[in-house]
């Protein structure tokens, strides 16, 4: 299930992140900061396991210096800030967030889940300039208050700024309380829903691929887009929610103007 990023919370960090620089290894004069700004609508599973989307915002913001090259970002990662950069490998804390499930949204009789706050940690490694392992793991902070984990790579083909794509494999795990939260139905739940009783036990939750294309028409004017497929597996597939609410099939996807701006961007 995609983590999308918060719109407020992926701006502050991304201008924090340009705004915090690494300790400086001499005194030489920097050369002067590029950003670039996406914004744009997204189409989301309106919770894990729905047969639904819901719109929400798809905001990305990244700096970088003089004719140095952004660097790459998977659209479908959470918002987050490297504190260690070290011979292609990063690591930092990650944020993000689950919206709310309304128990209309699943016939009336099972508990909604709230919407949910997640934070957690991420670690990357960049394998060349064409290939990147990101692993990140998120605890629930109300709502579902569980621990989901996504592990994915992404193939990487860029020139410089003028374009970029990027596709790889996704993989998402879950604790048991995430799982019985969106796919569980305990036994009070199922004699007033119809279903049946359902204990979803931890694991993984999907297994899918996303791919995303960046392309400058202008120094300042471009388009950034990305699509996302995931299929449920283990316990989330077989879950009767998902079977009579919802769809095994999740499927994503957002579309950003973006705006280059900063000295010598012309």
């Amino acid at each position: 299930m995609i983590s999308t990023r918060p719109a407020a919370i992926a701006l502050a960090l991304s201008l924090g992140f340009g705004m915090s620089p690494a300790i400086a290894q001499d005194s030489a004069p920097r050369e002067p900061r590029r950003t670039r700004i996406g914004l744009g609508p997204q189409l989301v599973p309106s919770y894990p396991g729905a047969d639904s989307v819901s719109l929400r915002p798809f905001i990305d913001v990244s700096r970088t210096r003089g004719d140095t090259p952004f660097a790459f970002e998977a659209p479908d990662e959470s918002a987050g800030l490297p504190v260690v950069t070290t011979r292609g490998f990063q690591f930092g804390p990650a944020f993000g967030f689950e919206g709310r499930r309304r128990s209309g949204e699943v016939g009336g009789a099972l508990p909604s889940v709230g919407f949910t706050v997640e934070l957690g940690g991420f670690a990357q490694y960049a394998i060349g300039d064409s290939l990147r392992v990101r692993v990140e793991a998120r605890q629930g902070l109300g709502g579902h208050k569980g621990l989901i984990a996504n592990v994915g790579a992404d193939y990487i083909a860029r020139d410089g700024d003028r374009w970029l794509f990027s596709i790889g494999p996704r993989v998402t795990l879950a604790d048991a309380r995430y799982h019985r939260a969106y796919f569980g139905v305990v036994p009070v739940d199922a004699a007033a829903s119809g279903l049946p009783a359902f204990r979803a036990d931890g694991g993984v939750q999907a297994i899918g691929a996303t791919a995303g294309l960046l392309r400058q028409f202008t120094s300042r004017w471009g388009v950034y887009g990305y699509t996302r497929y995931d299929r449920l597996a283990g316990d989330p597939a077989r879950s009767p929610v998902v079977r009579t609410f919802g769809s095994r099939n999740q499927l994503s996807g957002g579309l950003a103007l973006t705006y280059t701006f900063g000295r010598g961007v012309r």
